[in-house]
């Protein structure tokens, strides 16, 4: 339409025909896959997975539930579902539902229709206001969703309170036409679930003791955490059952993805310096989240979710911006002792098993870096082996025959590779594995690769690293149980 109708007789002299919100969302994205459009920017590694499910769902214009632990993008999903809706549609004027101006539901827009017939005016929406989100939690009542009488209302129109007028509605029927979205579902009070399968099921909904029903037109969509659905709460049989789809979210399948998405959504642009982040040690963060959901020390139903490389990756940035601020370097990168400095954030995002509060989150945080360092490096140098072997030698031959490193990581770029070169064997290992280009690295990165060297020999427990920063010789101890033989501290 050239100029968008203000009447409901324009409206309706404009062939303007009204379709379900389900029709809607159902025929925007055959569109969009016709065209190859992305169907929800920013999700990465979905594409053969979550994302097909959720598609089959909308065009058998299906209600869906994601379920998934924490930090698996399922909010981030839902609330794309806005981009499927038209850029705008009619309402009458003043509508609390978003009435139909040729099918009003409430009483409000019935009367207005009666009112002025043909001239009953219309005004325009946007998808942002037919979008709806609740964050289910114990306290929502059946008022906030469905609604309630309002005795104010009534008494300001001159209404009695059996009149249809006086009903303040809820976020549901507010939500008519459009998406009404619940995350975490099993968190809602039973009874409330109960008004919604009657939707689902029903197409309508009833308020208080009044015999009306509203027909309301919506898709609607939920998400759950699969610990809270056995713990804190439960998604009741009959919504359960009324639900279309249920459809799996996961944490990335493999290390190549996960950095992808770590780096889109950290923040790395700083004001101040531009940090460069080698690409190991993003590698590096994210082998930490990675191993930490498979860690029994950890819980592995609350789950490791995936803000932690984000939040760590942030805080690594963020120790060599304040490196680089302090020595007035114009240049700087990330290295690992950065990762040690984002220790807070590893003990932070970790729910620890009976096992894992014994030896403290902190202890097992450190464990998680080596671990995860020594992994990058095997990763990245798995060919070269037996090439690698006799500088590695050199280097813990330092530290056996008494050795000590000191390290800070406040220090620069260009005094830790000068103390970082006195390590026999340290600088040709970061040559010979690849890490870096002798003719166009940085000596930032020199000291990252040299630093993820000694820590893949930390985690093989060939060298030690102190906690108030540096290397020395691996420390034996004794073994429990009483037998002898030595193991080694990390």
């Amino acid at each position: 339409m050239a100029q968008k109708a203000a009447t409901v007789g324009e409206l309706r002299a404009s062939g303007y025909r009204p379709r379900s919100v389900k029709d809607e969302v159902r025929s925007n994205l055959l569109e969009r896959l016709r065209r190859g459009d992305a169907l929800f920017d920013g999700i990465v590694g979905y594409e053969e997975s979550v994302v097909p499910q959720i598609v089959n769902a909308l065009l058998a214009r299906q209600n869906f539930i994601l379920l998934g632990l924490r930090g698996q993008a399922k909010s981030r999903i839902v609330r794309q579902l806005i981009g499927l809706l038209d850029d705008e549609i009619p309402v009458l004027a003043g509508s609390e539902v978003n009435d139909d101006p040729l099918a009003p539901i409430s009483k409000y827009g019935r009367l207005l229709v009666e009112e002025h017939g043909d001239d009953a005016p219309v005004e325009w929406i946007g998808r942002d206001r037919r979008f709806v989100e609740k964050l289910a939690t114990p306290d929502v009542t059946i008022a906030d969703i469905i609604g309630d009488v309002d005795p104010i209302r009534a008494a300001r129109g001159g209404h009695v309170l059996a009149d249809e007028l006086t009903i303040h509605y809820g976020l549901l029927p507010r939500a008519n036409r459009g998406v009404f979205a619940v995350n975490e579902l099993p968190d809602l009070a039973s009874k409330i679930q109960v008004g919604l399968f009657n939707v689902m099921q029903e197409g309508d909904v009833q308020i208080k003791g009044f015999p009306v029903r509203f027909a309301l037109d919506l898709l609607m969509v939920f998400t759950a955490n699969p610990e809270d659905y056995t713990a804190r709460g439960k998604i009741i049989t009959p919504l359960k059952d009324r639900i279309g789809a249920q459809i799996m979210t996961h944490y990335p399948e493999d290390v190549d993805t996960g950095v992808a998405i770590t780096r889109q959504e950290a923040w790395l642009e700083r004001d101040a310096h531009q940090v460069e982040v080698p690409d190991f040690v993003a590698e590096t963060v994210e082998r930490i989240a990675f191993l930490a959901r498979e860690d029994k020390r950890i819980d592995q139903r609350s789950g490791v979710s995936q803000r932690m490389p984000i939040t760590v990756l942030e805080t690594v940035v963020s120790n060599a911006e304040r490196r680089g601020t302090m020595l007035g370097e114009d240049g700087v990168a990330a290295r690992i002792s950065d990762v040690y400095a984002a220790l807070p954030a590893i003990a932070g995002k970790m729910e620890l098993e009976y096992e894992g509060e014994l030896v403290g989150a902190e202890t097992i945080a450190r464990e998680l870096i080596a671990r995860a360092a020594a992994d990058t490096f095997a990763t990245r140098t798995d060919a070269m082996e037996a090439e690698l072997e006799p500088a590695l030698e050199e280097v813990v031959n330092h530290f056996e025959t008494g050795g000590v490193l000191q390290l800070s990581d406040t220090a620069g770029a260009e005094a830790m590779r000068k103390g970082l070169s006195g390590v026999p064997g340290l600088i040709d290992a970061v040559r010979r594995s690849g890490l870096v280009d002798d003719g166009a690295s940085s000596p930032g990165r020199t000291v990252a690769a040299a630093e993820l060297v000694l820590e893949a020999l930390v985690a093989e427990r060939r060298i030690s690293r102190m906690e108030e920063g540096g290397y020395r010789r691996a420390k034996p101890r004794r073994q429990k149980g009483g037998g002898g033989g030595l193991s080694f501290d990390i």
